[in-house]
């Protein structure tokens, strides 16, 4: 009777933990739903971050210093971006039943498009990093990173007009209405975005230095 009475006892304490369990769980991932919305606003702050750091290009001698605070302030939101995307990459691939029901990108966006802007993308990003962290110099990293932008600026040229009619739509619905995880993506987004701040801020003097560097050159040039 006492171990019968302990069960009856026990089993809602299971079932409600359990419970719990899922609701958190629910809240965290949010989804597909949830993963589609993190990756658009995602895309959302990157566009605009992307085409303030384009704005400098033209520019770029005499704005040095903001293009490379602005390049690295990129490297967590393109690092969350690229996350957000891997996850629904690897759930679909490991046969998810919720994303093999939301089904994969267009082939040749999957295949072709996706794998260049990945690697152009960790080139180019990797290239501007060593270039901050070497002395300021003409060179093969030179050469390599302004390569890496023209394929990169290729590939994610077709992968933003593949998805920037649904983009707005993504992004702005984790701000008009209450869903599962939420709170946690808009964490994601701020953190990243933070993070970014701080690691720019870190890299100035290094900034500063190529800056100073290339008014010499310049200078020297006329």
């Amino acid at each position: 009777m006492r171990r019968c009475f302990l069960y009856r006892i026990d089993a809602p304490v299971t079932q409600t933990r359990t419970s719990r369990t899922t609701r958190v769980s629910r809240l965290l991932r949010g989804g597909v739903e949830g993963n589609e919305r993190l990756t658009g606003t995602s895309a959302l702050l990157l566009l605009v971050l992307l085409a303030v750091e384009g704005a400098t290009i033209p520019f770029v001698r005499q704005q040095l210093t903001l293009h490379i605070f602005l390049g690295l302030l990129l490297i967590p939101p393109v690092l969350l971006k690229l996350g957000s995307t891997g996850w629904r990459f690897a759930r679909y691939y490991l046969r998810d039943a919720a994303y093999v029901r939301r089904g994969p990108p267009h082939a040749f966006l999957r295949l072709v498009v996706a794998p260049l802007t990945v690697a152009s993308t960790a080139a180019l990003f990797a290239t501007g990093v060593a270039l901050v962290i070497v002395q300021p110099q003409q060179g093969l990293i030179v050469g390599l990173h302004k390569a890496s932008f023209v394929v990169w600026f290729g590939a994610m040229g077709v992968h933003v007009l593949a998805h920037v009619l649904k983009v707005p739509r993504l992004a702005r619905a984790d701000y008009v209405g209450a869903s599962e995880g939420v709170w946690l993506r808009q964490f994601a987004i701020a953190a990243a975005l933070v993070a970014g701040v701080i690691v720019a801020i870190a890299a100035l003097p290094a900034a500063h230095d190529w800056a100073h560097w290339a008014a010499l050159h310049h200078h020297e040039d006329h």
